[in-house]
């Protein structure tokens, strides 16, 4: 084996072949020709690629390697290590997208020549693009690029497919979701907002961020002139200048170092300055930096690295410029900073607090704020007001950052903040935005904090939509009374047993079909034909893979969903296009009936009209019965059963997990099973009931307390 040949581990070798982890073990137990390990470790060994490659094709298991699957396993296994080959890929699709004529020359010759002749191509157009400027992306030499030879003809091969600049961006995403903890990622709908409060999203701007991390706030600018981008970390100072340079045409400036101790653009005066900086750093250079000429607001206490980063965005902004950093929220109540929040007042730098929801960035369990700032002019009159506002509220109960209305979000704030900066003030909205005189804050605390200065809004509403919910809470409870299930009569003694089936021998004979949920996951299960219990009166389901899915707005049914019975809540993860390499998500119809796997009591969903078009999501699996053979609430009711969980499950540690294929269900003739149906239905209908009866008592109370607290409501 070559030295320097890509690896793959277990789980990618499960993802080559779309099969999961545990056939790859029954793949090496059972086959001695199976290739043996090359690296890695005992628990967690490391293969060939193109042993295993060769292995799985003579096995008839890997018909065909789809590329980006080809190009992802050949850079994740990488003998000098997954950056490094984004570094070089990168490189290289720079060139394909700047140069397309001079790598067809070159990729025409062997791998021999392109060795020898590549390194200068990727100079040429490395030095047309950052000019004398591409220290953090230095041009690769011939002996760095011969183990990425394979690795660099996929790739362009891949942007052949999808374009370039869409190719960098699926192998940089796959890289940052194999490492997550490696790296902290400002999501887009952050980034979008910033960049339009700081009004980045004009066309012809300079915009700076001087922790640039991947690079997520820069892509977020509109048409900009120039990009300056710094981050300490000199690997992905390089990835973000390639990503940068591959989404558009501005002129790209980056480097590598700590902005604070060493600031690689100290004479800039941006249009913007867009930042996510490092939170709770206590090693910033307090220690050397006592006498730096950017503390003009104060000289920050050791606890407070952000307000260093604050004062560090504003000296390089051009007078009149506005700068908006993501801030965890502690920094706008610190005792230790509020002299420095009290100068950034008084002087009108600080125009305005923002409360993001949980959830929006990393750490997702805070509620981060945003804070917005502007370079005063000589002469100016400092702004009298701050405004804060507060977006809580639209974080769904329950959800996390897959579930919050970034449209909502934006709407919100963009509402507050384009009048405040036309009329220096707004009208009071309670619980949401506020314009508050500068004055009022500046009290022993200083506090910033937007939720501690806005008048709370009436959780309840007032009287008359209070008088509203009791109304619906009525009808409600008069419907649960009105469909409660009749009394139930014992069967008969000696009643005959019937003869079962399992879900696993319905899915043999053909007449049932099951799939696996997950996020993007469209992997199903759905065995050819054979014989079995039930006949079969009418055609078979066809089988093959679910239609395509639509864009990442395609709502996801999740396992929550299911047991509360609510409407789909999640979302598709972004990620490449169907069509393009994508593994498409499993799409629901009338008539399914969905199962969660993970114990938490025996729960199974028959999919209505209103939930069909939705993708099945994590932990879910899906029956689609043949209607001439099952009827979906006959089968639906009999999964539920608490006996039949109880048999079907298996125990782990800390989880319970289901087996679907061992439920059972009774072998009845199809007019039965519709009578079983109908009285199940009628049940899921009484459930249902009770359910909106619950959620409209529990708003009628915690709105009466309210009420009663707040004064909207008389005692």
């Amino acid at each position: 084996m070559p030295e320097n040949a890509a690896e793959v581990t277990a789980a990618g070798i499960a993802r080559l072949a779309g099969v999961g982890r545990a056939a790859v073990s029954n793949w090496r137990r059972r086959h001695a020709d199976f290739p043996r390990p090359v690296g890695g470790t005992e628990t967690s060994p490391s293969f060939a690629l193109h042993e295993v490659e060769r292995w799985l094709r003579a096995q008839g298991k890997l018909a065909e390697v789809p590329l980006r699957e080809r190009v992802w396993q050949q850079l994740s296994g990488h003998p000098a290590g997954a950056v490094t080959a984004l570094r070089h890929a990168g490189c290289l699709l720079l060139l394909v997208r700047d140069r397309p004529t001079a790598w067809l020359e070159l990729s025409a010759v062997s791998d021999r020549r392109l060795l020898t002749r590549l390194p200068a191509a990727l100079d040429t157009v490395l030095t047309a693009r950052f000019g004398d400027r591409c220290s953090p992306v230095p041009a690769p030499a011939a002996a760095e690029l011969e183990a990425s030879v394979p690795l660099l003809r996929g790739a362009a091969e891949l942007a052949a497919e999808t374009g370039a600049r869409q190719a960098f961006e699926f192998l940089l995403g796959r890289h940052l979701d194999a490492n997550p903890r490696q790296y902290t990622l400002t999501p887009a709908g952050p980034a979008e907002l910033m960049a339009a409060l700081a009004g980045a999203d004009t066309p012809g701007r300079t915009v700076l961020d001087p922790a640039s991390g991947t690079g997520g706030l820069l892509r977020a600018v509109r048409q900009p002139a120039a990009l300056y981008a710094q981050d300490a970390d000199p690997e992905l100072a390089s990835l973000t200048a390639v990503r940068l340079a591959l989404h558009g045409d501005a002129d790209i400036r980056a480097a590598a170092g700590d902005a604070l101790r060493a600031d690689a653009f100290p004479g800039l005066a941006a249009d913007a300055v867009l930042c996510h900086p490092p939170f709770n750093e206590r090693n910033w250079g307090h220690g050397e930096l006592a006498y730096d000429p950017r503390w003009e607001y104060g000289f920050p206490a050791r606890t407070e690295s952000e307000l260093a980063w604050v004062q560090h965005a504003l000296a390089r902004l051009r007078p009149g410029a506005t700068a908006v950093l993501l801030m965890p929220p502690a920094v706008a109540s610190r005792k230790s900073g509020r002299r420095i929040r009290a100068d950034l007042l008084r002087r009108g730098a600080l125009r305005a607090v923002v409360s993001l929801p949980a959830g929006a960035a990393p750490p997702y369990g805070i509620p981060l704020h945003l804070w917005v700032l502007r370079r005063p002019a000589a002469g100016e009159r400092p702004g009298q007001e701050l405004l804060l506002v507060d977006t809580a509220e639209l974080a769904e109960p329950g959800g996390g950052r897959g579930k919050l209305d970034w449209q909502g979000v934006h709407r919100v704030v963009l509402e507050a903040w384009q009048p405040f900066v036309r009329d220096g003030g707004v009208p009071e909205r309670p619980g949401r935005s506020r314009s508050v005189p500068v004055i009022e804050l500046l009290d022993d605390d200083v506090d910033l904090a937007p939720a501690r200065h806005l008048p709370p809004p009436a959780a309840g509403g007032d009287a008359a939509e209070l008088a509203g919910v009791r109304e619906r809470l009525t009808e409600a409870l008069r419907l649960v009374h009105d469909i409660t299930p009749e009394a139930v009569e014992p069967a008969a003694e000696g009643s005959p047993i019937r003869p079962g089936t399992t879900v696993g021998e319905l899915v043999r004979a053909g007449v049932l079909e099951l799939r696996a949920g997950g996020s993007g996951s469209g992997s199903g299960s759905r065995t050819s034909p054979g014989p079995g219990p039930v006949p079969a009166s009418g055609p078979v389901p066809a089988s093959g893979p679910v239609p395509a899915s639509g864009p990442a707005s395609v709502p996801v049914l999740t396992e929550q969903d299911v047991h509360d019975g609510t409407a789909p809540s999640g979302t598709l993860p972004e990620g490449p296009a169907p069509g393009e390499g994508a593994v498409e998500p499993v799409l629901l119809r009338a008539g399914d009936v969905v199962v969660p796997v993970l114990g938490s009591g025996p729960s199974a969903r028959v999919i209505d009209e209103a939930t069909a078009g939705a993708a099945l999501g994590r932990n879910l699996q899906l029956l689609r019965p043949d209607p001439a053979a099952l009827d979906p609430w006959f089968l639906a009711g009999f999964l539920r059963g608490t006996a039949n969980n109880r048999q079907a499950s298996s125990y782990a540690s800390t989880a319970t997990r289901l087996d679907v294929r061992r439920l059972q269900l009774p072998r009845l003739p199809l007019a039965e099973q519709r009578r079983y149906g109908d009285r199940f239905r009628a049940l899921a209908e009484f459930e249902s009931a009770l359910r909106r009866a619950g959620r409209l008592g529990e708003q009628l109370v915690q709105g009466l307390y309210d009420g009663l607290t707040d004064g909207t409501v008389e005692a």
